[in-house]
């Protein structure tokens, strides 16, 4: 294990996350507010970016297991200084709040622990929406898309951090593909900012409620999120950027500049479509039937699936109080999550999808021991190696949730609290139910149990595998 390459590509990266405290830091003085919350965190981060670069020069490019521990170790090292401004500000979180809420940021998850988000300044606003956006895409890809440096060692870092097992390669070079993926986030993100200030949302909400809808996050201005604008029509064009979000960005590049029915026609888009569509139809109809007008189940089922299987976590009403069978619907889809190369996190539809395949060809060998029987997706035989992986994801997602409602139970939460708490987190939605439902927060919850859902997020968000790669004794091995 060459430890000089990992803490220089953190160091690099660090460098360049002190400049992006900047933004902010001109938003506060714009605004009128108090400049150290970032100015102090903007200097400190640059100055240990620039000092760990200069002290870690090394010879040999990164191999797989450098690339993973870079990975792992960027996103935990960025949340933590990404804290620092909550911890500066004037109503200042604590060191644990702190880094509860910029990993929940960073990982776009959009739990948060503060009580009342409308007292905070604008400039803290800003930060929160402006982390999910970062980390929507990618830390790890923005960086490849733009430092020749990273690009060296691209292909595995992307790997390591893209979200579902996907094949697409859009460019030959690493690089320009992960500036196509840029490119397409930039314009969808600039997209929704203009048709949400055309649909009446004013212009710094606009700026703050897309990076957080594109990036599948769910950070809001408002302390009862977007139920508090009480506008269809936002709500339908936060429904647009959410369910975009949730879809495979390589795709939409085809589409845009290749073949423009090439999203219609992937089976995984299909089917992720056909789920939302689904389960809009039955909750509606549950909210119907327990009282509700029918164009408003309609709507409240719309908005909340779609965010909710996109994993962004928006509210447009407090589903908490929905029926029993309505609320076990939305824990489902919490596990679902959107496509593979998306900004959404959870299992990944393509998962499914292929899971479901393979438990029906075992139960085809059952009848037929001698077939041979590949399994096919989008016109090609899945490789055996890669149901192997999609199976050993399944069962340690499950194996890590089990482990985390547990442990959220022995600290003092119910059993629906637990449940939905460790789904929240590790699937990056946001939102739960009963203690941190969507008008409520995490502000409440034992401290212990913040730090089992900082793991679960970080887990969550980089598919797995990439950080219990860290617990295996033979990976710190040279």
């Amino acid at each position: 294990m060459n430890y000089k390459v990992i803490l220089n590509f953190i160091g690099t990266i660090l460098k360049y996350i002190g400049f992006f405290m900047v933004v902010p830091l001109i938003l506060a003085l714009y605004y009128g507010e108090p400049l150290l919350p970032f100015l102090i965190p903007a200097v400190f981060t640059t100055l240990s970016g620039i000092l760990i670069e200069s002290r870690t020069t090394y010879t040999e490019e990164p191999h797989v297991r450098e690339s993973i521990a870079i990975v792992a170790f960027v996103w935990l090292v960025v949340s933590l200084y990404a804290s620092l401004p909550f911890i500066l500000m004037e109503r200042p979180l604590s060191p644990l709040d702190a880094l509860f809420e910029s990993m929940s940021g960073f990982t776009t998850t959009g739990s948060s622990v503060i009580p009342d988000v409308e007292a905070l300044p604008r400039s803290i606003l800003f930060w929160r929406s402006f982390i999910q956006w970062l980390g929507g895409m990618g830390i790890i890809v923005l960086f490849i898309a733009v430092l020749p440096k990273l690009s060296v060692a691209g292909r595995q870092l992307l790997n390591a951090e893209v979200t579902g097992p996907t094949e697409d390669k859009l460019r030959p070079r690493i690089r320009e593909t992960a500036g196509v993926l840029w490119g397409v986030y930039l314009g969808l993100t600039f997209t929704g900012i203009l048709l949400l200030y055309l649909a009446g949302m004013p212009l710094f909400d606009s700026v703050n409620h897309v990076f957080a809808a594109v990036a599948t996050g769910g950070f809001s201005t408002k302390n009862a999120s977007v139920m508090a604008y009480g506008s269809p029509l936002i709500e339908l064009v936060l429904v647009f950027v959410m369910f975009m979000g949730g879809a495979s960005f390589a795709l939409h590049y085809r589409m845009i500049y290749a073949d423009r029915t090439s999203l219609v026609r992937d089976k995984e888009f299909q089917v992720y479509f056909s789920l939302i569509a689904g389960a809009i139809a039955i909750i509606a109809f549950m909210l119907w039937r327990a009282g509700g007008s029918a164009a408003n189940a309609l709507m409240d089922a719309l908005f909340q699936v779609v965010s909710i299987m996109t994993t962004t976590g928006f509210a447009s009403v407090d589903f908490d109080r929905w029926p029993d069978a309505a609320r076990f619907m939305l824990l489902i889809l919490m596990f679902v999550g959107g496509c593979a190369g998306s900004t959404a996190g959870g299992i990944k539809v393509v998962r499914l999808i292929i899971l479901l395949k393979y438990g029906y060809r075992e139960m085809f060998r059952t009848l037929h021991p001698k077939a041979i029987k590949p399994i096919w997706h989008g016109g090609r035989a899945v490789p055996e190696d890669i149901l192997q992986s999609i199976l050993s994801f399944f069962i340690l997602y499950i194996f890590v949730f089990v482990v985390s409602a547990v442990l959220l139970g022995l600290m003092g939460l119910d059993m629906i609290t637990s449940a939905s708490a460790a789904a929240t987190a590790l699937g990056n939605v946001g939102p739960g139910f009963n203690v941190i439902g969507p008008m409520a927060n995490f502000s409440t919850i034992p401290q212990q149990a913040k730090i089992v859902l900082i793991l679960d997020m970080w887990i969550g968000r980089l598919e797995i595998f990439t950080v219990l790669s860290l617990l295996v004794p033979e990976f710190w091995k040279k």
